[in-house]
This record gives structure tokens, sequence and C-alpha cells, in this order.
């Protein structure tokens, strides 16, 4: 069995003018979120094995946000693919990662990360800026991963709601 934690990036900013999408940043509430949620892993203890995070600035100031709050220590593999990515590019790089693996989390963007959920689980979730879903998995390995309903969704927080 697996464990999934698919985290929307927090809230950027559309103030910088010039900037394209991929080189946004976050804003304040983004800056208050991200370590919300990170605290909030610590506390659920599901710090995960191996995070995986899009490449925009955005995704990336959310993954250091959250990870210096929750205590996670390994690396983070910056993937190009998670860019705006839809539901298959999620299964294609989840695929690659090591069995040993066993808590992954990857930050990524809407509305392909929503997708990805209700592709997994059959479910839709609503998922604002900084939303963190729980997914677990029927596989032993990542390679088994399929978009197949059949995830079960174990938990869902938004920051507003925390």
């Amino acid at each position: 069995m697996k464990n999934l934690l698919l985290l929307r990036h927090a809230k950027s900013s559309w103030k910088e003018a010039g900037l394209s999408d991929h080189e946004r940043s976050l804003n304040a509430r983004g800056k208050r979120d991200a370590p919300t949620i990170g605290k909030l892993i610590a506390e659920e203890n599901i710090v995960p094995d191996h995070v995986a995070s899009s490449s925009a600035i955005r995704a990336r100031m959310t993954t250091e946000l959250v990870l210096g709050a929750c205590g996670y220590q390994g690396e983070v593999a910056i993937i190009d693919s998670l860019y705006l990515a839809e539901p298959q590019a999620f299964v294609e790089v989840l695929s690659s990662m090591p069995t040993d693996h066993d808590r992954i989390m990857a930050v990524a963007h809407n509305p392909g990360i929503e997708h990805f959920v209700e592709e997994l689980s059959g479910h839709y979730e609503a998922m604002p800026t900084a939303t963190l879903v729980s997914l677990e998995l029927q596989i032993d390995s990542w390679a088994d991963i399929e978009l197949n309903a059949t995830a079960r969704i174990l938990n869902v927080w938004r920051p507003k709601e925390i």
C-alpha cells in the first residue's frame, strides 16, 4: 500500500508585471498558508519519504515553506512536467519513483491536480490554493499506479478550514 500527498501550490501574486506564469511567486497569504500546511503534516505524522515539485517558482516556494515547517530533510525532485500537468503526466512521474518510498508528496497546479485526484479516487475535491489531499493507493509499487478510481481519499485539508 502507498500513500500519496497531493498539494496545490499556495496563493501566488499577480502583481509583478512582466513575469511569465512560470515565474510568479507567492503573495503574503501564500507565504502564511504554506507553513500552516507543513505544521499540519508534522502534527498528522505524514511527513513524506520523497517530494516532487513542479518547476514553477510558486510551487517551489510552497514546497520550501511546507517542508521547512514539517521537518522533512530529504531531497526535492524539481520536475518540469508537473508544471500545469494533466493526470497522465502525474502517473508518468510517480510510476518512476522507487518502491521503497511509501509516502510521496507532489506539489503542482490546478486544474490538473484536481483532475488527478478525481481520476485516482473517483471523487471530485475542490482544491483551492495550499490544499493538501492524502490518498491511499492499493499498490505495492509506484510503477503500478493507474487512473482507475480505486484510490481512497484519507483526508483533505484546506487552509481556510484549519
